[in-house]
C-alpha cells in the first residue's frame, strides 16, 4: 500500500497517505487524527489552526478530531478528550481491504490504558480505517466491548474542520427541517426553515436527526464538498466564526 510512517518537523510520528493520481492525507499517530486531506490538484480540503499544538497533554485544534467515549458536555468532562490525547497503535491485523476497490488505506487502534479504566471502567478496543480515494476521503471505525460482563454506552463524533474561503461565499444544503438546538441562544430548539444555510455571522448549532449526506457550496473556489455517513443517526454540528 502507497502509505509511509515518517515523522513530522517536530518528531511526531505521522502516516502519509499518497493516491496514485496526486491525492494525499496526513494521520497523527497521537490522537489518530487526520491533519491533512488535499485532492489531485494539490488543494488543502481540511483546517488546522495556527494555535494547533503537539504537547502531548494537548489536543489538535482542526482536520478530523475523534470524539470518544464522550462529545462536548455528554458525559463526565475528564474523559472527553481521551481517543484525542492517546497514542495509536498500527493495526497488526487490520479487516480486509475495502469492497469498493481502494488500494490507499491505513488501519489504526486504540485500547485503554490502566489509567484510563480507572477513569472510565469499560474495556475497548477502537479501530480506525482511514481510506483515500481518487476524490474521497472515508473514515470508518468500529468500537469492541472487551469485556463482555460490563455493558457501556458511548457518544462518538468525526469533527471534521473544513477548509473554505470567505463564510459568506459558503452555503450548506441538505439541513432543510431539521431541528436543532442553538448554542448562542441557550440551547433553544429550533427548526431550520431555509433551503440552504448561510454565514452572516457566528453560528454555533447542534443539528439533531441529520440527513445522511448534505453539501457544502463554496462559491468562492468553485468547489462542492458532499459529506457522507453511515451509523450516526442522531446530530451534527455546525460551528462557523
Amino acid at each position: 500500500m502507497p502509505v509511509d510512517l515518517v515523522k513530522d518537523a517536530a518528531g511526531w510520528d505521522i502516516l502519509v497517505l499518497r493516491e496514485s493520481r496526486g491525492a494525499s492525507a496526513v494521520i497523527y499517530l497521537y490522537g489518530g487524527q487526520v491533519t491533512s486531506w488535499k485532492n489531485g490538484q494539490g488543494d488543502e480540503l481540511l483546517f488546522m489552526s495556527s494555535r494547533g499544538t503537539h504537547k502531548s497533554s494537548k489536543t489538535m485544534r482542526g482536520g478530523i478530531p475523534i470524539c470518544f467515549p464522550q462529545v462536548g458536555n455528554l458525559g463526565p468532562s475528564e474523559i472527553q478528550g481521551l481517543a484525542r490525547c492517546r497514542f495509536w497503535t498500527i493495526d497488526s491485523n487490520p479487516p480486509p481491504p475495502p469492497l469498493n476497490g481502494i488500494k490507499t488505506y491505513a488501519d489504526l487502534l486504540l485500547k485503554p490504558t490502566d489509567d484510563d479504566l480507572k477513569t472510565w471502567p469499560y474495556n475497548f478496543e477502537l479501530r480506525l480505517r482511514v481510506a483515500l480515494g481518487i476524490s474521497s476521503l472515508t473514515l470508518t471505525t468500529r468500537v469492541r466491548n472487551i469485556d463482555k460482563s460490563k455493558t457501556f454506552s458511548f457518544n462518538f463524533a468525526l469533527q471534521t474542520y473544513l477548509s473554505v474561503s470567505d463564510i459568506s461565499e459558503v452555503r450548506i444544503e441538505g439541513l432543510e427541517t431539521s431541528d436543532y438546538f442553538d448554542n448562542l441562544r441557550n440551547k433553544e430548539r429550533r427548526t431550520e426553515q431555509g433551503d440552504a444555510l448561510t454565514f452572516d455571522g457566528e453560528i454555533d448549532r447542534v443539528y439533531l436527526s441529520t440527513p445522511t449526506k448534505i453539501a457544502i457550496i463554496d462559491h468562492e473556489k468553485k468547489r462542492t464538498l458532499v459529506l457522507k455517513k453511515e451509523g450516526f443517526p442522531d446530530a451534527g454540528k455546525v460551528k462557523a466564526c
